[in-house]
């Protein structure tokens, strides 16, 4: 009864406040503004022991899609939180919330993970932890890029709901944008970098391209192009957010969704 509480409490503190900004939108007061930030605060808190418990330290590292996606969503979480003191960016909060609320769910629902190898590895712990803070930067800039689109739209349609209402200007928010896909691709590059050269000492076998590798490069080299046609060429726009997107499914196939089809659909946790 207790796991089932602890994934419970965050998920519903989630939602609360999804359903509350929704309300109040740009009619929020500074101090909801500021309670809302504390609840955030709490539920990231409650998140990462749901995922301490789920990870099962003690024992191994136990691993697979669900708990990659609660980590993923939960570090997004926690950098949007730190986001939130210097650009007021609530209208995500309406959009992220809930996909942060069913990723801490995930793990009741698919409980089987395989037990991750060589945890012991301080090289493996280091590239481990860049891996899942590259995910959760590009996770984030995903959701904003969703939340730009549809920003995009209602402003076209002159139809702009209450929790899109309240944001930046475009132009502020595309250079936001710019700043977590290139964030999240240095970390993606010394992600795949030791993955190629270190994947001996890493994974304890050679390295081979698997649909895994091929789709993390393929990640990386959307995010690269995107990154350098906004330097050479001035990039933005529709062709910024849907290089985002493009590059995320990619980097969503490479290790959740192959976890998800041998898991779930296979029925293989090793």
């Amino acid at each position: 009864m207790l796991p089932i509480l602890l994934h419970l409490l965050p998920a519903s503190i989630y939602l609360g406040l999804a359903a509350a900004w929704r309300l109040a939108g740009d009619e929020a007061h500074p101090m909801q503004r500021n309670l809302a930030r504390a609840g955030l605060l709490l539920a990231v808190v409650l998140h990462g022991f749901t995922l301490a418990g789920d990870l099962d330290g003690s024992r191994g590292l136990h691993f697979g899609f669900s708990i990659a996606l609660s980590m993923t969503l939960w570090l997004a979480m926690a950098f949007y939180w730190l986001e939130s003191f210097f650009t007021p960016i609530q209208g995500l909060q309406a959009l992220a919330m809930p996909v942060a609320a069913i990723s801490t769910l995930l793990p009741l629902l698919f409980p089987e993970q395989h037990e991750l190898p060589d945890t012991g590895s301080a090289v493996f712990r280091i590239h481990f932890i860049v891996a899942m803070l590259a995910y959760s930067l590009l996770t984030l800039a995903a959701l904003h890029a969703v939340m730009m689109v549809a920003a995009e739209r209602q402003l076209h349609s002159a139809r702009l709901t209450r929790a899109l209402a309240a944001l930046p200007p475009l132009l502020v928010l595309e250079n936001l944008l710019f700043r977590l896909v290139g964030g999240g691709f240095v970390l993606l590059t010394l992600t795949v970098g030791s993955g190629i050269l270190f994947s001996e000492a890493l994974f304890g076998k050679p390295l081979s391209f698997s649909h895994k590798t091929i789709f993390a490069l393929a990640a990386w080299a959307v995010f690269g192009t995107l990154l350098f046609g906004r330097m050479v060429w001035g990039w933005r726009g529709k062709r910024a957010l849907h290089l985002t997107l493009a590059g995320f499914i990619f980097l969503l196939l490479a290790y959740i969704g192959t976890r998800f089809v041998l898991e779930v659909i296979l029925g293989k946790p090793g």
